[in-house]
């Protein structure tokens, strides 16, 4: 099994696939596809206040792994006294997210799917950045406000 992307900073999480809460063939057509292995949501998030949250907002959203692949997802530098991510059982606000390789058992469990999201202080066109397979890309996701074009990367 490949190890995760780099050392897990203070403030981060690791999962495991036994985190993950199910597998997929696909994404889906509400998901866009991340340097070939990862999927976040290409929607509109629509953010819930939760008690616990201490004045955050709540965006749930499942985190797609392609199987085979270990992943880091991270709040980009200088929103994370804004930003949190969490994904598990249960999960955990974050600035960093570790997702260890899942075995490939078959092409109908293409994608292992971990149960989580996004914490915000307010509606935002959120970045976060993903490592995988040797790369950094920077993607925008839209957590109670639209992202415009050129807040894409």
């Amino acid at each position: 099994m490949p190890a995760v992307v780099k050392g897990l900073p203070e403030g981060g999480e690791r999962l495991s696939c036994v985190d993950s809460v199910a597998t997929e063939a696909d994404p889906g057509e509400r998901y866009r596809i991340v340097a070939d292995t990862v999927a976040v949501s290409s929607q509109v998030l629509q953010p819930n206040e939760l008690s616990e949250s201490q004045g955050r907002l709540f965006a749930k959203w499942g985190l797609y792994v392609r199987t085979g692949a270990a992943v880091e997802v991270q709040v980009a530098p200088g929103w994370e006294d804004r930003v949190r991510i969490g994904w598990g059982a249960p999960a955990t606000p974050v600035t960093t997210v570790q997702v260890e390789a899942c075995p490939v058992t078959s092409a109908s469990a293409a994608w292992s799917v971990f149960a989580g999201g996004t914490w915000v202080a307010s509606p935002e066109c959120v970045p976060l950045m993903i490592w995988a397979e040797g790369r950094q890309v920077e993607v925008r996701l839209a957590v109670g406000a639209a992202c415009d074009e050129s807040s894409s990367p």
